[in-house]
Formats: C-alpha cells, structure tokens, sequence
C-alpha cells in the first residue's frame, strides 16, 4: 500500500535534513518534478522542473548528466518516488528521493 516509502535498489530515500545535507554535495543536481503550475507557485532554490507525469519526460530526462548526484522531490514523495525509480532505470548512478515532498520542507520555497 504505501510502496512509495521503500528504497529501491536504484534510489535512496531521504529525511529532509538528509536531503538538505546531501544538496550541498559539489554538483548535485535538483529536479522537481511536479507540474509547471505548481512549481511556479514555489519551489526549493536551484530547482529543474521537470514534470514526471508529462508524455516527454523520458526524454527530458535522456538529456541530463547521469552521473550527477541527482535529488528529485514532489509534493508529498509520491511522484517523486516514481520519478527516482525512473531516473534509477535510466542509468542515473546516484539517486535521492525527498520524503514527504515540500510539504515536509522545513525551509520557505522560492517563486
């Protein structure tokens, strides 16, 4: 039922502490990936918007370093968690997922 809470092998998932101490890691990568109308409205600084429910993510995706540490959050960590066993697939090396999304972030968003 909440399948969204597991590891998966090709991803970690991540307390917001943890993620805000691994954002700081030299050439870390952020995506969000909810939709463009909720990123607009905030966001965590230094974020990509990549929405993962969109036809062309795939390919947005084929575009990005997979080498970088890439940390990637949604909402609550549901979408995000889907995202990052995607971005996991795709050959991305270094995988983290934001538990309980924004709505979990303990520092104000950026618009």
């Amino acid at each position: 039922m909440f399948d969204f809470l597991k590891s998966s092998s090709n991803y970690q998932n991540l307390t917001p502490a943890q993620f805000a101490e691994g954002l700081r890691e030299p050439g870390a990568m952020l995506l969000d990936v909810r939709r463009p109308d909720e990123f607009a409205a905030g966001h965590l600084p230094g974020a990509l918007n990549l929405d993962v429910t969109a036809p062309d993510f795939a390919q947005r995706v084929a575009a990005l370093d997979k080498t970088q540490p890439t940390y990637v959050y949604c909402r609550s960590g549901a979408r995000s968690a889907s995202a990052a066993g995607q971005l996991g697939s795709a050959g991305f090396a270094h995988v983290r997922n934001l538990l309980g999304g924004v709505l979990d972030w303990p520092e104000p968003l950026v618009r």
